[in-house]
């Protein structure tokens, strides 16, 4: 692995990140697997802690490589000012992908790559999105990963999976943060889950995501019916 660890000066920071009570029950963490993923509800701060790990390690805030130079609106926390990572070796390449800024990353990868750049908006949204995956995934590279669940179908996630495994084998590291019971189902993981206002490691089927998945496709039938007799004479 590339970061083994980090840790937080809270004394330091005076911003809203210091509010979110996942990340403020932090003082030192360890990844134990090349493979972590932050998981929990939306607002719980697995975005802001991915966000954080990445710009500190020079990508740019809205995604890319450490080249990529553009913003549409700042408002990232200050979080990765106040955090030293513990490196063990320094990767060959590290590239940064969340879905809420894709539109600007792939309008960028096609003006940095000229005329031989891949036309990434000729194609589907989840059809560019994994596109720009297999182009930016290199042996030796670390990859932060922002909820790309929300461009992938079910098949293109089960394909993440297999894409991340082969990575694995090619000595990367990927931290990710997502709320796809698929992609949380990568063997071996490290799991955290940043709900009830901490940050712990729990197993797969722990995860908020699994258990409401499972609950869904096993009384589908009474979530139909409770959500007909819900809506009658309503919009549905």
């Amino acid at each position: 692995m590339f970061i083994n660890g980090f840790d937080i000066l809270w004394d330091e920071i005076d911003d809203y990140v210091a509010d979110i009570k996942s990340i403020r029950s932090i003082d030192q963490f360890t990844f134990t697997k090349p493979v972590t993923f932050f998981c929990g509800e939306n607002g719980s701060g697995k975005s802001t802690l991915l966000e954080a790990l990445a710009i500190k390690n020079g990508l740019n805030p809205e995604g890319g490589t450490r080249n990529y130079e553009f913003s549409t609106y700042d408002s990232y926390s200050s979080l990765h000012k106040h955090m030293r990572l513990w490196r063990s070796r320094k990767p060959d390449w590290m590239y940064f992908l969340r879905a809420e800024s894709f539109y600007n990353v792939a309008t960028k990868e096609m003006e940095y790559g000229g005329i031989f750049s891949e036309r990434y908006h000729d194609q589907s949204h989840g059809q560019s999105f994994f596109s720009v995956l297999m182009k930016q995934t290199n042996k030796n590279g670390l990859y932060f990963l922002d909820e790309p669940e929300a461009a992938l179908s079910c098949q293109n996630q089960l394909a993440l999976l297999y894409l991340i495994e082969e990575c694995v084998k090619q000595n990367c590291q990927f931290i990710i943060a997502t709320h796809s019971p698929i992609l949380l189902g990568f063997p071996g993981a490290q799991i955290l889950s940043f709900d009830d206002g901490k940050v712990e490691e729990v197993d797969y089927k722990s995860t908020s995501s699994y258990q409401t998945m499972k609950l869904f496709l096993d009384r589908y039938d009474y979530f139909v019916k409770d959500i007909q007799e819900n809506n009658e004479g309503g919009i549905l």
